[in-house]
C-alpha cells in the first residue's frame, strides 16, 4: 500500500513542479521584450521546453548518467531505484500490450491539449474574463464562480472512464467544438456555461490523448513534435495581441478563433481516429506486473477531490472574506481618484508587484483607482488576475474590460463605492493595437458621478489616436454633467487630441499648467477640483501614479470652481491633504527608490478671492 501512495504522491509532485514552469517560464520571456515593446532575441530561450527531448540525445543521456548527476538526482526523488527497475522491466511489455499510435499526429495533439489547458484553464479566473461585460450583468465573477471551473475539471477527469463508442465519441467532441465557439463568441453567462463544458471536454480527453501519447514507437520525435506545437501556440498567441511589435503580426492580429480552432481541430483527430485505448489501458498492461496498481485510479480519484475541496474551501473562504469588506466607504461630499500603469503586475525587475502594489494603492487613500495595463490572463503574462487580487485585498468594487478574448491589453477600475453601471469600449484601432475604454457610474453614497477610463494607442500611430481622441471625447461628451477622464493618451499637453478631449470633450485639465505630461491625464466636468499630486513609481512600474481630489457640489447650477493654485498644505483645511507619508512639495523627478511627491507636486486648489 505505502510505496502505491508513494508513487501517487510522487507523480503528483512532479506534476505540480512541471506546470508551474510552464506558467513560469512564458511571462519570464516575455518581460523583456515587453520593457522594448519589440522582440530581443532572449525568446530562444523558450527551447528549454524542450529539455526532455534533450535527454534522449547522445551528450545529455551521457551527463544525467553521470554518477554525480545521478547523486544529485537520487537525493531529489521520492521514489527509489527499485521503481525505476521495475518500469523499465514493465516497458516491453507495455509496448507489446498496447496499439501504437503514429508519433506525428499524437505529439501535435497533445501539445495542443496542453496548451489549450494552461491557455484557458490555467487559473480559475480565466473564463470569467473571457466571458466578462460591463455592469450590472458582468456575467460570472471569478470568485465563487471559479469553482464550478475546478468541479467541471474534475468532472472531465472522472467522465474518461466511463466506455465510449465511437458514436458518443464523435457526439462529445462536436459538444466539446461548439463549447469552445461559444466561449469566443457568446456573452456573460452563456460564455461561461460554454467554457465550463469546454472544461470538462478538455479533461475528458486527457487520458486518452496521453495514453496515445506514451504509446508511440518514437517517444522522442512524439515528444519533440509535442513541445513544438506548444510553443509554436504560445507564440501565436502572443503574437494574437502584441502583432504591433513582432514581425509579421499583421497576419496573426486577433485571430484566436484561428488558434483554437486549430487546437479543437487537432484534438479532434486524435481523439476520434486513434486506438479506443486511454491511459487506462497502460495501467491495465501494468497491473499483470503490479497488483497495487489496481487501486491507483481509487486513490487518484480520492487525491483530486481531496485537491477540489481545498480549491473550494479557500474560494469560499476568500468571499465570504471579501463580502465583509464592501461598502464601507462613508458618506462624504469629496472623493478621491488616480490613474496608474503598472505593465500587468511586475516590478521593474521582473518581479510580481502585487503585493507592493496593495501597499501603495492603500496608502494613497484613493475613492477611484484605474489600472492601465492589466489584463494578466494571458498565459505569456502568467495567467494571473490582479483584478480580483487586489479587489478581495482593498475590499473595492471591481470592474475589469474589455474581455480577455477582445485582445487588449485590458484596464482595471477599483472603487470604495458601488458601481452602478458601466460599459466596455474598444476604441478605433485601424493600424495599432487595440485601445479599451469602459464609461462607468458610480454612487458615492447617493451622489452619481461619472468616470471615462481609456488607454490609446501608441504615440507612432497618428490615425489611431487622432480616431481614439474623437472617439472617447464624445463618450465625455454624451455623459452625465458629472464626470472625471482618467486617460492613457500618449500625447502631449496642447496637441491635437489633449485639444480634442478638452474641447468636444467639454472637460477641464485639472491643472493645464503642468506641461510635462506625457501619458497620464486627469480631466473632470461638474466638480470641484481640490488637489493634483504626482507620486514616482519607486521601481515599482515604470510609470508613475497620478491623484486627484475633488468635490461634488451640493448646487450643480451655481457652483464655482477653484482657480488659484497653492503649494503650501496649510492654506487649505486638513482633510484634503494628500498623505504625508509620500513626503512633501518637490520640483523635478524623484530618483531616490521610495514613493515620494514629485514634478512640482502636490499642489491644491482654492477659489482666487
Amino acid at each position: 500500500m505505502f510505496p502505491l501512495w508513494k508513487a501517487v504522491l510522487s507523480e503528483s509532485l512532479l506534476g505540480y513542479i512541471s506546470w508551474s514552469l510552464y506558467h513560469a517560464l512564458p511571462p519570464m520571456i516575455y518581460y523583456f521584450p515587453l520593457q522594448t515593446l519589440a522582440l530581443t532575441g532572449l525568446e530562444v530561450f523558450a527551447v528549454a521546453f524542450f529539455s526532455p527531448v534533450f535527454l534522449i540525445t547522445g551528450p545529455f543521456w551521457r551527463l544525467a548518467n553521470n554518477k554525480y548527476i545521478l547523486a544529485l538526482l537520487r537525493l531529489t526523488m521520492v521514489g527509489g531505484d527499485k521503481r525505476k527497475e521495475e518500469a523499465s522491466k514493465r516497458g516491453d511489455a507495455v509496448r507489446e500490450a498496447v496499439p501504437h499510435h503514429h508519433w506525428l499526429l499524437s505529439g501535435i495533439a497533445f501539445g495542443s491539449l496542453m496548451f489549450l489547458t494552461l491557455w484557458i484553464f490555467g487559473e480559475v479566473s480565466l473564463i470569467s474574463r473571457w466571458a466578462v461585460s460591463g455592469h450590472p450583468h458582468t456575467g460570472p465573477d471569478p470568485n465563487p464562480y471559479g469553482g464550478a471551473v475546478l468541479l467541471g475539471l474534475a468532472h472531465g477527469l472522472m467522465l474518461s472512464f466511463w466506455s465510449w463508442s465511437s458514436v458518443t465519441r464523435f457526439a462529445w467532441f462536436l459538444v466539446g467544438l461548439a463549447s469552445s465557439a461559444g466561449l469566443l463568441y457568446l456573452h456573460t453567462w452563456s460564455a461561461a456555461v460554454a467554457g465550463n463544458i469546454l472544461a470538462v471536454f478538455t479533461m475528458c480527453v486527457w487520458p486518452q490523448l496521453a495514453g496515445h501519447f506514451v504509446s508511440c514507437l518514437h517517444p522522442g520525435k512524439a515528444m519533440s513534435t509535442a513541445m513544438f506545437a506548444y510553443v509554436l501556440e504560445l507564440f501565436f498567441c502572443v503574437w494574437c495581441t502584441a502583432y504591433k511589435f513582432v514581425p509579421g503580426g499583421i497576419y496573426a492580429r486577433e485571430s484566436s478563433h484561428l488558434l483554437l480552432g486549430f487546437i479543437m481541430l487537432c484534438i479532434g483527430v486524435d481523439f476520434l481516429t486513434g486506438p479506443k485505448k486511454d491511459l487506462s489501458s497502460v495501467s491495465e498492461v501494468k497491473s499483470k506486473q503490479t497488483p497495487l496498481f489496481k487501486k491507483c485510479k481509487n486513490y487518484i480519484k480520492l487525491l483530486l477531490w481531496l485537491f477540489v475541496g481545498v480549491g473550494l474551501l479557500g474560494l469560499g473562504l476568500r468571499y465570504k472574506t471579501y463580502q465583509k469588506k464592501l461598502g464601507q466607504g462613508v458618506p462624504k461630499r469629496d472623493f478621491s481618484a488616480m490613474i496608474w500603469p503598472f505593465r500587468f503586475a511586475y516590478d521593474n525587475e521582473g518581479w510580481s508587484n502585487l503585493e507592493g502594489s496593495a501597499n501603495l494603492l492603500n496608502q494613497t487613500d484613493a475613492d477611484f483607482i484605474t489600472i492601465i495595463e492589466s489584463d494578466a490572463s494571458k498565459p505569456f503574462i502568467g495567467n494571473n488576475d490582479p483584478t480580483m487580487w487586489l479587489g478581495e485585498r482593498l475590499g473595492f468594487y471591481t470592474d475589469f474590460g474589455p474581455s480577455t478574448r477582445d485582445h487588449t491589453w485590458g484596464i482595471m477600475a477599483l472603487s470604495r463605492y458601488p458601481i452602478v453601471k458601466s460599459t466596455h469600449h474598444l476604441l478605433p484601432s485601424p493600424e495599432g493595437e487595440i485601445a479599451p475604454a469602459i464609461s462607468m457610474t458610480v454612487n458615492f453614497t447617493g451622489k452619481l458621478v461619472d468616470f471615462v477610463v481609456a488607454h490609446f494607442g501608441n504615440e507612432e500611430e497618428d490615425l489611431d489616436r487622432k480616431l481614439q481622441a474623437i472617439a472617447v471625447s464624445n463618450l465625455l461628451e454624451t455623459s452625465s454633467k458629472q464626470v472625471v477622464f482618467l486617460g492613457y493618451i500618449t500625447s502631449a499637453p496642447g496637441s491635437r487630441d489633449y485639444t480634442e478631449l478638452i474641447e468636444n470633450g467639454n472637460v477641464q485639465d485639472i491643472d493645464s499648467t503642468d506641461h510635462d505630461r506625457w501619458c497620464s491625464y486627469i480631466m473632470y466636468r461638474g466638480v470641484i477640483r481640490l488637489g493634483y499630486a504626482r507620486i514616482s513609481h519607486a521601481g515599482l512600474s515604470d510609470s508613475e501614479v497620478q491623484m486627484a481630489k475633488f468635490r461634488i457640489p451640493d448646487h450643480l447650477d451655481s457652483y464655482v470652481d477653484n482657480d488659484r493654485i497653492v503649494t503650501d498644505p496649510s492654506q487649505v483645511p486638513e482633510d484634503i491633504h494628500f498623505n504625508p507619508r509620500f513626503g512633501s512639495y518637490k520640483d523635478g523627478h524623484n530618483y531616490e527608490h521610495i514613493h515620494h511627491f514629485h514634478m512640482s507636486t502636490p499642489k491644491y486648489f482654492k477659489h482666487r478671492n
